[in-house]
C-alpha cells in the first residue's frame, strides 16, 4: 500500500485525485499507476483501469487471476467491474469513498451473485490515504476562492 501511496502523491503532484494503485503477483509489483483523469480527458484513466492495462500486457493475458491490487481509495463502479472481469481475486483498499464507493459506502458490486467473487479487504493506511484527500479537495477549494 505503501507504493501505491506513492503513487497516489504523483496524481496530487499533477492536479488529479489522488489516487494510486498498485498490482502485485507471486510478491512482485508488476504494474502501478495513478489517477490521470485531467490530463488523459477520459473518465477512463481511474488508477486501477490503467494499472490492469498495465498488468495485462506484462502479463500477456486479460486474467489476473494469483494478483492482489491494493488501491489508495475504495474503488468506484466500473473500477470494481474491471476488477472482476479481470479476475482480480484479492482487493485491498485505503480510505472509503463516500460519494463513488462501489464496496461499502454507496453499494457493494462485489457481492454481486457473479462468476468471480473478490475478497476486499478495506482501511489499510486508511489514515495517509484519507488525509491525502482532505488535503488535496481542501487545497483546490482555495485556490478557486
Amino acid at each position: 500500500m505503501s507504493i501505491a501511496l506513492k503513487e497516489a502523491r504523483k496524481a496530487y503532484e499533477k492536479g488529479e485525485v489522488p489516487v494510486g494503485c498498485v498490482i502485485v503477483k507471486d510478491d512482485e509489483v508488476i504494474a502501478r499507476a495513478h489517477n490521470l483523469v485531467e490530463t488523459k480527458q477520459t473518465a477512463a484513466a481511474h488508477a486501477e483501469m490503467l494499472a490492469i492495462q498495465k498488468a495485462t500486457k506484462k502479463l500477456g493475458s486479460w486474467r489476473l487471476e494469483g494478483c492482489n491490487l491494493y488501491v489508495t481509495l475504495e474503488p468506484c463502479i466500473m473500477c470494481s467491474g474491471a476488477i472482476i472481469n479481470s479476475r482480480i481475486p484479492t482487493v485491498i483498499y485505503g480510505a472509503k469513498e463516500p460519494k463513488f464507493g462501489a464496496h461499502e459506502s454507496k453499494t457493494n458490486v462485489f457481492d454481486l451473485p457473479l462468476n468471480h467473487k473478490v475478497e476486499v479487504i478495506g482501511g489499510v493506511l486508511n489514515q495517509e490515504a484519507g488525509q491525502m484527500m482532505k488535503d488535496f479537495f481542501r487545497n483546490l477549494r482555495s485556490e478557486k476562492n
